[in-house]
């Protein structure tokens, strides 16, 4: 390392996956001895450039020097060679291995003949869980494990590298309260030590709390990096949400005829999230969900279409109980989930368009055990008229479509079995703003022709473009149950469509940050 050099300098950092643009010439310095907070909301780049540091991707374009040495060799070998360490947000351990092994995975102790030596480390584990003041048994089976330790298993794993530059993406997720308060206490140990953190995170909070500097991302570029002491929590989210909303404030609201009870939940809990929810879903209304990771909204939407079968309380439809233990139950009771990883739960990239439309309804497709091509193609081209999918052909391949038009392929799917109730869990993760208008006007005509909807999004202006009501959770629960209408700002006039989603984004923002707060009492 270079004396006075900088602990990680990224420059002009450029990355595309499939025609969309992760990261457009972004810049990054990281200084020795500091928290550097990496802020932006979903799909603003934060977990690209850190997998670009950390050797998962090679950049298009730029350069990185770590400790003022280049960094030419872009693997995770290389990055760990330089001295960063990375805990992933995703979690990155074999959950049948145990503790130990997972935290010295690749690089494992060995005894005076060369054979692995498992004992030694679990010692060196306990040791570091005893610098964080928590206890893991290093001996336990990953996949028994709770998500808190799960998540303190994979920061310890990163902690293991004795490394220069440490990077922790939503390390605090899983964790309780006190666990992050023991993080935060190591954390200032290694500053003291010279050592850098990237700190990612959601909770403004705690972001306030830890950080000395923050780099802000919206869609793909630097935003701002400024000393906390510059960023209020309101102007941190300001710069967040920034112009991104201006992209849905001209998507036209259809509005709905509010009907019937379709769906109920009373005091509905699972074996670990939801807990102890009740809600009601009306026949041409749009519920969102809003919340951090980990706050359960995706538990919630798996428990209703029977993938996590609940462990207590009553699922009502139509104003009759039923019991949902599998996905086949929830489809009968015209449940559909559209999942939020779409390439690996939602399409088969490999077959055609016709092939994955009719998926969902193949046994009502076929005869003796053949397909019915007729009513297959049919039914496909229906789909993609109705749905505007662009596809040269039906017969085309998934894997040739935009982001966009694959979503557009998932929805067509379910919306195959002709649900009165459709689930969708992050519908536009990973595509283009243009898409996402697409796809939220879609789900608007979808209200107004009497279906009822459950909206996942991490994007706030989605929920609020598309939503008539929204839950925030926090922790597996329900902390507000908040109409569209009471988010808007009567101060910001309604003809200024732009600064008026903007104002309720920022609204909604506080009310997550809230329940956070609610949660950690």
């Amino acid at each position: 390392m270079i004396p006075n050099a900088a602990a990680v300098r990224m420059t002009g950092i450029s990355k595309a996956f499939g025609g969309v643009r992760a990261l457009d010439d972004v810049s990054l310095e990281i200084l020795p001895g500091e928290v550097h907070a990496l802020l932006g909301g979903n799909g603003a780049g934060k977990s690209t450039i850190l997998k670009i540091l950390n050797g998962v991707h090679r950049p298009d374009q730029g350069t990185i020097e770590v400790g003022g040495v280049p960094l030419t060799t872009h693997t995770p070998e290389a990055s760990r060679a330089a001295g960063i360490a990375m805990n992933y947000q995703e979690m990155s351990l074999v959950p049948t291995l145990t503790v130990a092994q997972n935290i010295f995975l690749t690089r494992e102790w060995r005894d005076g003949i060369g054979f692995i030596d498992d004992n030694e480390a679990e010692r060196r584990a306990a040791e570091i869980f005893a610098m964080l003041e928590v206890f893991v048994d290093p001996k336990a089976i990953v996949a028994d494990l709770g998500a808190g330790q799960k998540q303190l298993t994979e920061i310890a794993k990163a902690i293991s590298q004795d490394a220069k530059v440490l990077v922790l993406d939503e390390p605090s997720t899983a964790l309780a309260v006190s666990d992050v308060e023991r993080l935060f206490v190591f954390l200032r140990k290694l500053k003291a030590k010279g050592i850098a953190v990237i700190y990612v995170s959601h909770r403004m909070d705690e972001i306030a709390r830890i950080a000395d500097r923050a780099t802000i991302l919206r869609d793909g570029r630097h935003v701002i990096t400024a000393p906390l002491a510059e960023l209020p929590i309101d102007t941190m989210i300001e710069h967040i949400v920034g112009k991104r909303s201006m992209g849905l404030s001209d998507v036209a609201r259809i509005q709905a005829t509010k009907g019937e009870v379709l769906l109920e939940l009373k005091d509905v809990s699972g074996a670990h999230k939801p807990e102890h929810i009740s809600l009601t879903l009306h026949r041409g209304e749009v519920l969102g969900l809003a919340g951090l990771l980990g706050s359960g909204r995706s538990s919630l939407a798996r428990a209703v279409a029977g993938i996590d079968p609940i462990a207590s309380g009553e699922i009502r439809i139509k104003g009759r109980a039923v019991a949902i233990r599998k996905p086949s139950d929830a489809i009968a009771a015209g449940v559909a989930l559209v999942p939020e990883a779409r390439a690996t739960q939602g399409i088969i990239p490999a077959h055609s368009v016709a092939s994955n439309m009719i998926l969902a309804v193949i046994g009502r497709l076929s005869k003796a055990g053949f397909v019915d091509t007729k009513a297959a193609n049919s039914l496909t081209d229906t789909q993609i008229d109705r749905l505007k999918v662009k596809t040269a052909s039906r017969d085309h391949a998934v894997a040739t479509l935009s982001g966009g038009n694959q979503q557009k392929v998932v929805i067509g799917k379910w919306l195959a079995t002709d649900p009165e109730i459709l689930i969708l869990d992050e519908p536009t993760a990973g595509i283009d703003i243009g898409s996402k208008s697409e796809i939220i006007r879609l789900v608007r005509e979808l209200a107004a022709s009497g279906k009822a909807i459950i909206m996942i999004s991490s994007e706030l202006s989605e929920l609020l473009t598309a939503c008539d009501r929204i839950l925030v959770m926090a922790d597996g629960r329900i902390h507000q149950d908040l109409p569209r209408e009471a988010l808007d700002d009567p101060e910001v006039s309604a003809d200024d469509l732009a600064h008026r989603l903007q104002a309720a984004e920022q609204r909604l923002q506080i009310e997550i940050q809230k329940a956070l707060a609610v949660q950690e009492i």
